[in-house]
């Protein structure tokens, strides 16, 4: 997982389906407008002159707004915004990393610090698109080159993060990697081997060479994935599909904030996290009101530790939201392939190193979705009276795609009628390939640290860990999380011809260490529930947690990836809420020592007990690749849900009525 040149940013010119106009009326968490961005610059520039100083921003984002003056604003929803507007950025200035906080109201700086700990910012998409041209004017570079027999002008390079493995040295620095173009465009799979490049990127030049033998390039038969260079025959045959809402789309965008069916909430973007799900509120048909679940979600970071040891591979570490930005690696979706004809598009801004804004047009879709059952029975135990009750079922999803170097990533969050919220990722993209001189499995004699997906290449073993940041508000901040274990009883006074039977214990958690979960240990349900707030039968009101299939890290906790992934350790934790704690890997990912991490916040083993409480969530997927993977993937998915549990006083979807379908002249009976 890194960053090829102008990946992050390349922005294609396709037309959306639909596009939803930004209204001039703003949100309080609206996401930085292109003027806004431009202001920003504008200070910190009119501070730090870039004519004596050495100025790139890293980050720039809005800077979260108090929880309690968005929530009293909610409530009353005044028709111009009354909580304060402001921007962080974090800017690297003659070689220092500043934190600028900027009223964007008053066009002021009101607090510019300078961090002096370990780890740097976000890498810039400028700066990498600098040091992967370096090695293509290196000597030594070009001298091995030639002595593989390869033509200079068809090698690419990419920038990868190097992690930290106890060095002391506090240095901006990235490997390099290179690749061959010619014959396919699928360049992951055709790495340059036995090539090690290391670039300061203050210095902007190389510090580090070795060249430590010729290991072959994998071939580029069969890598070409375009389909404008693919030969027939083609298959299997998919037909097509004519979506028509006579009625229109039965969900409304007004800027940021989206209605639909019993849901509010409101979308929101930011330069590192990405998609980012606010204010989500559902209707409750018979209390006859908008009732809160989810104050903020999205995904805090994303792990991806491959597992080759070897000085080609170590230090291959990801953390693709803090090291490259889920944000700034936001790509345009494509409409009716990325969303379906009925989906409607929003546009951001980014910024490039300079602060100037960079737009993504198309960066998220919201589309209904249909097919699916929502409830149904067959009753065949009245005699003379038997009967079928059905629903469809129509589903709300936000999608958005985030391309890091050679993966993918399909991000939805999926609304549905019933009260769940139904996170998932989906991944596609390419291996990451090791060239190694084997074409068939009986050639390897050692442990090679992957598959053999193809001659000359290793599809190398590697995790996919998502986090999630889930700041639920079930009814109201004051929440707390129960772990309901189910335990096995048995039955020994002979009341029963029964020997065994299984019951619930419910536990709440009262502090931080409480809550961490290790999920598949043991059969149970995790809830966060609203102790104050009770059903008409005297229920506390909550949401479960429906987990994804648990992935448990393999890697040592003495490892320095895990030390500084060590929000892995457990599936799930619950921390108190406090605006500063937003990125599981810390604020500063890049050659970071751990130090500012959620196990490390968490060890202070605070009270979470009817307090503002926030879920976190690991999502993990450990890949042993295969060869349908090559050489492009299919989707490989993993997703989970926040059900209502005991929320409503029965079941909230019961008086729904299903979709009329509009059969088209010619349709089958």
């Amino acid at each position: 997982m890194k960053l090829v040149l102008f990946s992050a940013l390349m922005l294609f010119s396709f037309q959306a389906v639909m596009s939803v106009t930004p209204l001039r009326f703003q949100h309080p968490l609206d996401p930085l407008t292109k003027e806004e961005i431009t202001l920003v610059q504008t200070i910190v520039q009119k501070k730090y002159p870039t004519s004596s100083n050495r100025l790139s921003f890293h980050y720039i984002g809005l800077d979260d707004p108090e929880k309690d003056d968005i929530l009293k604003w909610e409530s009353v929803k005044p028709t111009i915004t009354t909580v304060p507007r402001k921007a962080l950025a974090i800017a690297i200035i003659n070689s220092q990393t500043h934190e600028i906080l900027i009223d964007l109201t008053a066009n002021r700086i009101l607090s510019d610090n300078i961090h002096q700990g370990n780890g740097f910012p976000t890498l810039s998409v400028d700066e990498q698109a600098l040091a992967v041209e370096l090695p293509l004017k290196y000597g030594p570079f070009i001298d091995s080159v030639k002595k593989r027999g390869l033509n200079l002008s068809e090698v690419v390079c990419s920038v990868f993060t190097s992690g930290w493995f106890g060095e002391t040295q506090n240095r901006r620095t990235v490997r390099v990697e290179c690749f061959m173009k010619e014959s396919s465009p699928n360049i992951w799979v055709r790495p340059i081997s036995g090539l090690t490049i290391v670039v300061d990127l203050e210095l902007m030049k190389i510090i580090e060479y070795h060249d430590s033998g010729i290991i072959p390039v994998p071939t580029a038969d069969n890598t070409e994935y375009r389909l404008s260079h693919q030969k027939p025959p083609f298959g299997p045959k998919q037909h097509s599909l004519t979506t028509h809402q006579p009625q229109g789309p039965g969900f409304q965008i007004s800027g940021h904030s989206v209605s639909w069916a019993n849901w509010k909430f409101h979308i929101g973007f930011d330069p590192r996290a990405g998609l980012v799900i606010s204010l989500a509120s559902i209707y409750d048909l018979e209390k006859h009101k908008s009732r809160r679940v989810l104050y903020k979600g999205y995904i805090s970071e994303l792990f991806v530790p491959y597992q080759d040891p070897t000085d080609d591979f170590y230090y291959k570490t990801f953390f693709d939201a803090g090291e490259f930005g889920f944000g700034l690696s936001t790509v345009s979706l494509v409409p009716n392939l990325d969303c379906p004809s009925n989906a409607q598009f929003l546009d951001v801004y980014v910024h490039d190193a300079s602060g100037t804004p960079v737009p993504i047009p198309n960066a998220v879709c919201v589309f209904e979705q249909y097919g699916s059952i929502m409830w149904r029975h067959t009753e065949t135990g009245i005699p003379n009276d038997s009967f079928v009750e059905t629903r469809t079922e129509v589903n709300l999803i936000v999608r958005t795609i985030v391309t890091v170097g050679n993966y993918d990533n399909i991000i939805d969050w999926e609304f549905k009628t019933s009260g769940s919220i139904k996170p998932a990722i989906a991944l596609s993209g390419i291996l990451e390939i090791k060239g190694v001189d084997i074409k068939h499995k009986d050639e390897i004699k050692s442990d090679q640290h992957g598959i053999l997906v193809s001659a000359n290449s290793i599809g190398v073993y590697h995790d996919h860990f998502y986090i999630y940041y889930l700041d639920l508000d079930i009814d109201g901040e004051q929440n707390s999380f129960e772990k309901t274990s189910l335990k096995t009883v048995r039955v020994t006074d002979g009341s029963s011809k029964r020997k065994s039977y299984w019951t619930t214990e419910t536990e709440t958690a009262k502090s931080e260490n409480d809550a961490k979960i290790i999920i598949g240990n043991a059969p149970g349900e995790l809830s966060v529930v609203n102790p104050n707030k009770k059903t008409a039968v005297g229920n506390d009101v909550g949401y479960r947690l429906i987990p994804a299939i648990p992935a448990h890290p393999l890697l040592t906790d003495d490892d320095y990836p895990q030390i500084r992934g060590a929000f892995t350790e457990f599936n799930v934790w619950v921390t108190p809420y406090n605006r500063t704690e937003k990125w599981a890997g810390g604020l500063y990912v890049d050659h970071s020592h751990g130090e500012d991490t959620l196990a490390v916040w968490t060890k202070k083993n605070r009270g979470i007990e009817n307090k503002d409480i926030v879920l976190w969530h690991v999502v993990g997927i450990h890949h042993v690749p295969a060869q349908e993977d090559f050489p492009i993937m299919p989707l490989l998915s993993t997703a989970f849900e926040l059900r209502p549990t005991n929320f409503f006083d029965r079941n909230p979807v019961l008086k729904t009525l299903s979709p009329k379908f509009v059969k088209w002249p010619g349709c089958p009976k």
